[in-house]
C-alpha cells in the first residue's frame, strides 16, 4: 500500500495572522485523502502560541480521520515553545525531512 504524503510548509512567522493558512492546507491535505502530513518548518523563524494552538488543532484533525501528523526541522524557538509548554512529545518530530523520509519507508 502507496502512502499518500502531503508536504505543507509554513511560513517564517506562523502567528495569528497565518495560523489559518495552516488550517487550510491541513483541511486541504486532508481532503486530499492524505495517509500522512509533514509539516516542513524549515522556513519557520518564529512560532507564537496562535501557531501553537493551530498545530495542536491540526494535529487533532488528522487524527480524526486517521491521518498521521508529522514535524521536521524544528528551530531552537520552536523546539522552546514546545518544552515550555510541554507539548514537546504530543507531535511526531524528525530532525529534517531525510530523517522523515528514511522512517516512513
Amino acid at each position: 500500500m502507496s502512502l499518500n504524503v502531503q508536504i505543507i510548509q509554513p511560513p517564517e512567522i506562523l502567528d495569528g495572522t497565518t495560523a489559518a493558512d495552516l488550517q487550510d492546507a491541513v483541511t486541504q491535505a486532508l481532503n486530499l485523502s492524505a495517509s500522512v502530513i509533514l509539516v516542513d518548518c524549515q522556513t519557520v523563524k518564529y512560532m507564537d502560541s496562535s501557531g501553537l494552538g493551530a498545530l495542536v488543532l491540526a494535529l487533532k484533525m488528522c487524527r480524526a480521520q486517521g491521518c498521521r501528523f508529522c514535524l521536521c526541522a524544528i528551530n531552537q524557538q520552536v523546539d522552546t515553545l514546545f518544552d515550555l509548554t510541554d507539548t514537546h512529545q504530543v507531535f511526531d518530530i524528525y530532525p529534517d525531512r531525510t530523517a522523515f523520509e528514511v522512517a516512513i519507508a
